[in-house]
């Protein structure tokens, strides 16, 4: 059966790329629903599907991340992954639904899980904004600063995987080396500089468009902008990324997981020579330590 992957936000749901893509899970804030709902949503899902993969932005509001581990600590369950994640709202929709496609792959949990990290260094998430007066998730120069003040002056930014600022007309964003598909979100901003400057620029193969996520302007700081992600849009290759990494075992928990990290318990991989294995129960997002 395939991996639940879960969000919590229905913006941050995707339609399919086909129809083996299953939808995600939400999991809906405190305000929404009482914490008994919860429990037994979240309980259906691991009966169902065996392992649940839950995606939230770090940007999450703390009451809502709060339910998160309440839900998985209640249950007790080691079942149940929590992935906090900077990228921006799109770009964890964009990693949510290569999770998606990921699932029903043969793949395990852990593996899923752990390809998280790993996928979101092929993440390119960004926006084109009018003002970065108000944007604390790059860091803004002074004088960008000023220029926000300047009508009709645009920024191009990009967050993730690493942080980029220009001003339109005056550089160039740097873009991923490598084949992408451009996701695109609108705002509240007039502008085909995505489609006619950046998309050509960074030899995109081809654009989808979609609506712009409710986080969105909180998290850029302004709700006149263009959201936009450059992604690994051929699942083949998604896959073969995935399957050359080395598998190792966690031995917290004792899942399987690529990478350095467990993506259910968040433990580190040991060192080569420290590394016997041992099943633990799980904390909020770190593993639990045996008494002395």
């Amino acid at each position: 059966m395939p991996t639940a992957i879960a969000v919590t936000s229905a913006d941050l749901v995707l339609p399919p790329t086909d129809s083996h893509t299953p939808t995600a899970a939400l999991l809906h804030p405190p305000d929404a629903q009482p914490l008994e709902a919860a429990l037994a949503d979240m309980q259906v899902l691991v009966e169902q599907n065996g392992y649940v993969i839950a995606l939230y932005p770090a940007s999450l509001p703390t009451a809502h991340e709060r339910r998160l581990h309440t839900v998985r600590s209640v249950l007790e369950s080691d079942r149940i992954a929590l992935l906090k994640l900077d990228l921006p709202p799109l770009g964890v929709s964009v990693l949510a639904r290569q999770l998606r496609q990921l699932s029903v792959c043969d793949f395990s949990a852990g593996v899923v899980a752990s390809a998280a990290r790993l996928l979101s260094h092929y993440i390119w998430a960004g926006a084109l904004l009018n003002s970065v007066t108000r944007l604390d998730r790059v860091p803004v120069g002074l004088t960008s600063h000023a220029k926000s003040w300047v009508p009709r002056t645009q920024f191009g930014v990009v967050a993730s995987p690493g942080p980029q600022l220009v001003r339109i007309g005056h550089g160039e964003l740097t873009g991923p080396q490598f084949a992408t598909r451009l996701m695109v979100a609108r705002g509240q901003l007039q502008s085909e500089w995505v489609h006619t400057a950046l998309a050509p620029g960074w030899q995109v193969r081809g654009i989808e468009e979609t609506a712009l996520p409710a986080d969105s302007p909180r998290w850029w700081g302004t709700s006149r902008l263009i959201e936009f992600v450059a992604f690994l849009a051929d699942i083949s290759v998604v896959y073969q990324l995935v399957s050359s990494v080395r598998r190792e075992v966690c031995t917290w928990c004792g899942i399987e997981l690529i990478g350095d990290r467990c993506g259910f318990c968040s433990a580190p991989l040991a060192p080569v020579g420290n590394r016997t294995h041992s099943t633990g129960a799980l904390g909020e997002g770190t593993p639990m330590h045996q008494g002395p």
